[in-house]
């Protein structure tokens, strides 16, 4: 537990690259939008820059940017197959709701904070779920061995003519023909 808390803590005290760029889509994922960054790209042959935009699918926690807004993003945790950027804040509005009125943007520290108790609570149900698994392994264990004695039980009794019952062999199959 205390290693997660320091390792978050140097994740947190590391500088990331800060990129800018603005909301193209906004509002057909949920808590995801598709920010498009500027770029440049040089072409050696003709020895100029050419444009070159990327587009993030980027965190957004509350569900607070709209389209058009511009945007500060940062790595971060993948939060899924294609999410690897997070919202750090909102630089201007794009579309007539201001920023005030909106859900807030988690800063680093909140979104850390958070981090650390839903991996907190993950260890937690690990370890219960661990000790469930050594305790029904142990119980099968017992289980295997109480099988074994009484097969070995009915394999004696068999042989010394006793039934489970303690009655003779011949008188419980007489019975059982009646």
């Amino acid at each position: 537990m205390a290693q997660t808390a320091t390792s978050a803590a140097k994740t947190a005290a590391r500088t990331f690259r800060e990129l800018h760029g603005v909301v193209i889509t906004a509002g057909l994922m949920d808590k995801t939008v598709k920010v498009r960054v500027g770029g440049l790209k040089w072409n050696n042959f003709l020895k100029k820059f050419f444009k070159d935009p990327k587009t993030h699918l980027v965190h957004d926690p509350n569900n607070s940017l709209r389209l058009g807004d511009v945007v500060a993003i940062t790595p971060g945790w993948r939060v899924s197959k294609d999410k690897r950027h997070v919202v750090k804040h909102i630089i201007a509005p794009g579309s007539g709701v201001p920023i005030q009125a909106r859900a807030p943007i988690p800063t680093e520290a909140e979104r850390i904070a958070e981090r650390e108790a839903q991996r907190a609570v993950k260890d937690e149900r690990r370890s219960i779920n661990k000790m469930a698994e050594r305790v029904q392994n142990q119980m099968g264990v017992t289980e295997l061995l109480l099988r074994k004695a009484k097969k070995e039980f009915a394999l004696r009794a068999r042989l010394m003519g006793l039934s489970f019952e303690g009655k003779e062999a011949g008188d419980a199959a007489a019975e059982a023909r009646q």
